[in-house]
């Protein structure tokens, strides 16, 4: 009896980019979360050898004590490809998401939104594949030049407002908010604000780093 190969699926950069430019346009930058916030999330993903480790920790937000968090573990099958680091995270994300018990009113994402070359960041394509108020919190520029406008610093690309630029405090480096989904700008720099405190991060995302570093760790140390 002859045998019929089926080759695996040859990945492509540029379908993966129009696949982004597609989803771009689904994004509602405006606010739909509720005017008073009771919980917020972070969320990171941290990578063992062939595993992504994602972590949903929830806070409360005004005193942002600890409320939850989940973990969740996939295997790595999408290749490193600068700017397209979403398609690698979302698995492990949404997977840990999924398992939580509460729901947060908005998601603060350890990574770009709209201030990304294909205008949807990891934090853009998360909060469409859940549906939920996402904003994105780089700790690098990706793109764009800083202009300042009165009290704020904005990233500017391509003659469009893509984000701004956050610090802690004088002489910290800072981190780069723009919108995920369903949130404004203004909005995702009033929590990004709110939920710092001694750090330049976020503690929502302070938490969601550790924790899913520790169980990595953890995982590797026991396998």
């Amino acid at each position: 009896m002859a045998t019929t190969r089926v080759d695996a699926p040859v990945f492509s950069v540029a379908k993966a980019h129009k696949a982004q430019t597609c989803l771009s346009e689904k994004i509602i930058a405006e606010d739909r979360l509720p005017s008073k916030i009771k919980l917020v999330a972070g969320i990171d993903v941290s990578y063992g050898d062939e595993d992504a480790v994602g972590a949903a920790v929830i806070l409360d937000y005004e005193s942002l004590s600890f409320v939850e968090c989940q973990t969740a573990v996939c295997k790595v099958k999408f290749p490193y490809v600068p700017t397209l680091l979403s398609f690698r995270e979302i698995p492990a994300a949404v997977a840990c998401i999924r398992k939580l018990k509460l729901q947060p009113d908005v998601f603060l994402v350890d990574g770009q939104g709209l201030a990304h070359p294909y205008r949807c960041g990891f934090a853009s394509h998360l909060g469409l594949a859940i549906g939920k108020p996402t904003i994105g919190v780089a700790k690098s520029r990706l793109i764009g030049e800083t202009k300042k406008i009165g009290e704020y610093v904005f990233l500017v690309h391509d003659g469009q407002v893509v984000g701004s630029v956050v610090t802690a405090k004088e002489g910290t480096k800072p981190v780069y908010v723009s919108v995920g989904h369903l949130v404004s700008l203004a909005t995702a720099v009033r929590v990004v604000k709110d939920c710092i405190r001694g750090s330049r991060l976020p503690e929502p995302l302070l938490w969601a780093h550790r924790i899913a570093t520790d169980e990595k760790t953890h995982r590797k140390l026991n396998s």
